[in-house]
């Protein structure tokens, strides 16, 4: 039987639930395939008494029945139940069941509302049903845990925990669950088998990402590639068709929410809103803003702030890397051909395409970064910088100016000192060069004359097998960090 991995704050979350005097309404989100469901089950198994899973374009009749099914099995019913009429009969029945077994049980009692969404579809009167539940009955039962969860994280938000009706104010926990970090995949692999080592890790996160349900899939005694090949290329590979499922089963009209995606993928470096919606053919309404905090609430998309730029000015990144992966390699594969992945290895297109995914990846672990440069306590601000001179050269009097200049990642920290990371992915030791060192310097010269900074600049490499020792390194190279400080997780207070 798997076992839950990693998640020591969602868990501690729900264990401080359980122990707590009041009645609690949890809400529980994030993207599917994350883990939300497994967690809950395992945190809370001795606890739960009902649990009820939304139908997928189910109409009310539908989820009716299966409310009946799962009370019928909590009570232990010899029958099922006739399906209650309404969402305020249901609610009138479970509060009847609850009531008889907190009247037994002197611990908390537990219910769980699977995928909420799909079982508050329009017109089917459940919220209104459950606020008034909440508000008249459940409220005031202090053995009482009632959790809501739901894929649709944006949904989730606005319904629920922003909710300015009947359950404004009314969750008492909200538990965003998201996929792993490197640290947390490592766990995972490891409890099922998986000895991969770092490098071989790292690649499978940057075609698969931290979604626990891909990861569990991985096989032992296969290589990355191996694994990668069978999952995304093969004619029955589970991520071969994933990426349609994977936005349909989470917003309506998602072809809008495919469109951001896609456009981010071709423009890996990230784009501004407005380019990113000109891209996308999506107006600049209150509709676009919707489609765009969706996909970022859901872990889609992040926005990365530019350095010295408004906030409206940030730069929107793809973050998922399934769907980068997807874009870049599944979605124009045909055929189903054995060793796809493990043929691409090495080739111009696999370069560009992991150097990228290894950047976005370290956006993604920052926090690791700065625990390894020794800042994880100063207070820092992260951002991404980029140089476009002007195209009228008569318009520029300094030659820097002239020159465009890129950082992957700028670390602006209170005690004036910048990091100016860049992220380096290869094989072995990466060798600096002389062209590369010059490139360095340049990038440092055009961003102090360009910044007018007077703060210290420490020219940062994040690499996976760390630095070749030669002159080069250690003339421009303050500070290298290797992959394997991205491996570690924050320390959790017990």
């Amino acid at each position: 039987m798997p076992r839950l991995v990693a998640r020591h704050a969602e868990r501690r979350t729900l264990d401080e639930a359980l122990r707590s005097p009041d009645a609690e309404l949890i809400a529980v989100y994030g993207r599917r395939r994350v883990g939300k469901t497994f967690l809950i089950r395992e945190a809370c198994a001795r606890e739960t008494c009902f649990e009820l899973v939304g139908v997928h374009d189910g109409d009310l009749p539908t989820q009716l029945r299966a409310f009946a099914a799962s009370l019928g099995k909590a009570s232990r019913a010899p029958s099922e139940p006739t399906p209650p009429l309404d969402w305020h009969q249901a609610f009138g029945q479970l509060a009847t069941f609850l009531g008889g077994r907190l009247k037994r049980r002197a611990t908390k009692q537990v219910v769980v509302f699977d995928e909420v969404p799909w079982l508050s579809s329009r017109r089917s009167g459940f919220l209104p049903a459950f606020e008034h539940f909440w508000n008249s009955w459940a409220s005031r039962q202090p053995r009482l845990v009632v959790v809501l969860c739901g894929s649709a994280a944006s949904w989730m938000l606005q319904n629920l925990v922003r909710q300015r009706g009947g359950l404004h104010n009314r969750v008492t926990r909200r538990l965003r669950v998201e996929p792993f970090s490197l640290g947390d995949t490592e766990e995972l692999l490891q409890s099922r088998g998986v000895t991969l080592g770092r490098y071989q890790t790292v690649e499978l996160f940057m075609a698969l990402g931290g979604v626990p349900h891909y990861l569990a899939q991985v096989r032992p005694g296969e290589s990355a590639a191996q694994n990668i090949d069978r999952l995304c290329f093969a004619r029955d590979g589970l991520l071969r068709t994933e990426f349609t499922d994977l936005y349909a089963s989470l917003f309506e009209q998602a072809q809008r929410h495919e469109a951001v995606v896609k456009a981010l993928a071709s423009h890996r470096r990230g784009m501004t809103r407005t380019a990113l919606l000109d891209a996308a053919s999506l107006g600049s309404g209150g509709a676009a803003t919707k489609v765009l905090d969706e996909l970022e609430e859901s872990g889609f998309i992040l926005q990365v702030p530019r350095l010295g730029r408004a906030r409206r000015d940030a730069v929107y990144w793809l973050a998922d890397e399934y769907s980068l992966f997807y874009l870049t390699w599944i979605a124009g594969h045909r055929g189903s051909a054995e060793g796809v992945w493990m043929r691409k290895q090495g080739t111009p297109a696999w370069r560009a395409w992991s150097g990228l995914a290894f950047e976005a990846l370290c956006l993604k672990h920052v926090g690791a970064i700065k625990a390894a440069l020794g800042i994880a306590g100063v207070e820092t601000v992260e951002s991404a910088w980029e140089h476009r001179p002007p195209r009228a050269a008569s318009r520029v009097t300094d030659k820097q100016h002239r020159d465009g200049a890129q950082i992957d990642l700028v670390i602006d920290r209170a005690d004036r000192c910048m990091n100016l990371c860049e992220m380096k992915f290869s094989e072995a030791e990466f060798a600096v060069d002389k062209a590369c060192a010059r490139d360095l310097l340049h990038k440092r010269d055009v961003f102090r004359d360009v910044t007018g900074t007077t703060k210290a600049l420490f020219v940062t490499l994040v690499t996976t097998r760390g630095l070749r020792d030669n002159e080069h390194a250690r003339s421009v190279v303050a500070r290298s960090v290797t992959m394997d400080a991205l491996f570690a997780r924050p320390h959790i207070s017990p």
